[in-house]
C-alpha cells in the first residue's frame, strides 16, 4: 500500500491545527465536489480528500497517521 501525505493532500502544515484543517478540507471541498467540478479527476480528488479529513480530524486516528508517517517517510 502507497504511503499517502494527508497533510500535503489537504495542504496544510504537519503542525496545523484541527481549525485548519478543517478550513483547508471545506476549501478544497467545495472546489472539488464532483456536482460542482467540471474537472475530469474531480471525485476522485474529492474521495481522497474525504480520506484525508476523515484520519485528520480524529486526534485519536491522526496520532496513529503520524506515528506511521515517521517510518513511511523514512
Amino acid at each position: 500500500m502507497k504511503y499517502k501525505d494527508y497533510y500535503a493532500i489537504l495542504g496544510v502544515e504537519r503542525g496545523a491545527s484541527a481549525e485548519d484543517i478543517k478550513k483547508a478540507y471545506r476549501k478544497l471541498a467545495r472546489k472539488y465536489h464532483p456536482d460542482v467540478s467540471k474537472e475530469p479527476n474531480a471525485e476522485e480528488k474529492f474521495k481522497e480528500m474525504a480520506e484525508a479529513y476523515e484520519t485528520l480530524k480524529d486526534p485519536e486516528k491522526r496520532a496513529a497517521y503520524d506515528q506511521l508517517g515517521r517510518y513511511a517517510a523514512g
